[in-house]
């Protein structure tokens, strides 16, 4: 009979099932970590893992999927989707300044101008490392020492916890993430492991996401840099820092926060706040490349697509999650070593070979079962000036703007309860389209953020700005 694992892996090609397996082992050998797990999920469904290694030791027998590991700064998102879930609900606007919600006092040695610097950036800052802060608590190393070290807010703070003015550049920031989970534990009025459990653990069925490890897990290496040799790693409860990178999961639970993160579950967070996540919200520094971070989620070019998700260490530990949801398609990694492979680059890779040798059929055009005619009737092609476009109409009475010709200001746009849609991207996000009528009752023009889009070039019926000449269109 045909295991679990055996029947997922039947849903890829053998030839592409042998590449993965080849490149886990590739990553495995090569960067010399103790075991290592990996997954990709297609159209929701978890369609390979893999595991390699395990020649070290560990309790509860050699790695398997359900074996946890340390994720690192992935903690980052799920805290994020907490505050969105918080904003989502009207309890705090991502504008507003983290003092509004949360004391900030001065730590030791920090003057009341920084503590005031601190409370002043916003949620929306500290959620893609733009706030200005510092990347660690004060000494010593965080992610090797027990957290009671630092049983207060106030003292995660060194001398310098503002180190840029906020909103200039992404800075990543550790400190920022510890302040994000205590603003959590405010709002919710719980520790936020406990809101995290109940908000999205439960619902997501992610049973072996935990804060500290639960049998089986993976033990935490160091792998000597010019020798074969290991060094255990310590098991640190990071208390107050533990938002920026405590939590323990397994490969099948991350493929479950990865259907989550690319097309959204309306018991945790809708698919369109997980979309305004995957949008950049800084832009990324020169060295950074083709990287760059939205709200709690990191955001990479690999093989021409952009992927959104995270990756994360400890001491230890490696571990990334992406998601690309145009393609339906997310892999996760997992590896028990400090350093020696790029796990995002690993993850990506697994992502991109699926891609490629099996890409995703579309999903099947289907007529609506009906359309407001009204809807209909302002479809197909407007002009702002002499250059046209073309208004389609989508499920839901969104609307959509293609350029015609190829070049031009394409934008999608959600419906409003007042008659109005609200841009969605490209140059238009945020701004107002409306449908604008004569006296008569029949429509004149759409205005989208003062531009007015005419159904002829320049229409002189409609009120163009500046009026149009009454001679009309002429030769030379």
């Amino acid at each position: 009979m045909a295991t679990d694992s055996e029947e997922q892996d039947a849903a890829l090609l053998p030839g592409t099932r042998r590449a993965l397996d080849h490149r886990l082992a590739v990553a495995q050998a090569e960067g010399r970590v103790p075991s290592a797990v990996a997954a990709v999920v297609r159209d929701g469904r978890t369609v390979w893992t893999g595991v390699r290694g395990g020649a070290v030791a560990e309790a509860g027998g050699g790695p398997a999927p359900g074996t946890q590991y340390r994720i690192g700064s992935i903690t980052k998102t799920l805290v994020a989707v907490l505050v969105m879930r918080l904003r989502d609900e009207g309890l705090l606007d991502l504008s507003d300044p983290l003092g509004r919600h949360l004391e900030v006092p001065g730590g030791p040695g920090v003057s009341g101008a920084s503590g005031e610097e601190v409370a002043s950036a916003t949620v929306a800052q500290l959620l893609s490392h733009s706030g200005g802060l510092a990347a660690e608590p004060r000494g010593p190393w965080w992610e090797r020492t027990p957290g009671d070290l630092r049983p207060g807010t106030a003292d995660l703070f060194g001398e310098r916890p503002v180190r840029h003015p906020a909103g200039r550049l992404h800075h990543y920031s550790n400190l920022g993430y510890a302040l994000l989970g205590s603003l959590v534990e405010r709002v919710r009025g719980a520790p936020w492991d406990e809101v995290l459990r109940e908000e999205v653990l439960r619902p997501l069925g992610m049973e072996r996401t935990t804060p500290l490890p639960e049998e089986p897990y993976a033990r935490g290496w160091a792998v000597h840099p010019w020798a074969d040799a290991v060094l255990p790693e310590p098991l640190a409860d990071t208390g107050r820092m533990a938002p920026a990178g405590q939590l323990w999961s397994t490969a099948g639970d991350l493929c479950r926060f990865a259907v989550f993160l690319s097309a959204g579950d309306d018991r945790v967070l809708g698919a369109g706040s997980l979309a305004e996540m995957r949008t950049p919200a800084v832009a990324p520094e020169a060295s950074d490349g083709d990287r760059t971070y939205g709200l709690g989620v990191q955001l990479v070019r690999s093989g021409g697509r952009l992927l959104a998700g995270h990756t994360g260490s400890m001491p230890g530990f490696l571990a990334a999650v992406w998601t690309a949801p145009d393609e339906r398609l997310a892999s996760v990694a997992l590896l028990n070593a400090t350093a020696g492979t790029a796990v995002g680059g690993l993850a990506a890779d697994l992502l991109t070979t699926v891609a490629e040798r099996e890409p995703s059929f579309p999903a099947p055009w289907r007529p609506r079962s009906a359309a407001d005619p009204e809807l209909l009737a302002l479809t197909g092609p407007w002009y702002w000036g002499p250059s046209g476009v073309a208004l389609r109409l989508r499920e839901g009475r969104a609307l959509e703007l293609v350029p015609l010709g190829g070049a031009g200001r394409a934008s999608r746009f959600r419906p409003e309860e007042d008659g109005t849609w609200t841009g969605l991207d490209g140059y238009y996000a945020g701004e107002t389209l409306r449908v604008v009528r004569g006296a008569d009752g029949a429509v004149s023009h759409l205005d989208l953020g003062t531009f007015v889009f005419t159904r002829h070039p320049y229409d002189p019926q409609a009120p163009v700005p500046g009026g149009v000449d009454p001679r009309g269109w002429r030769a030379g």
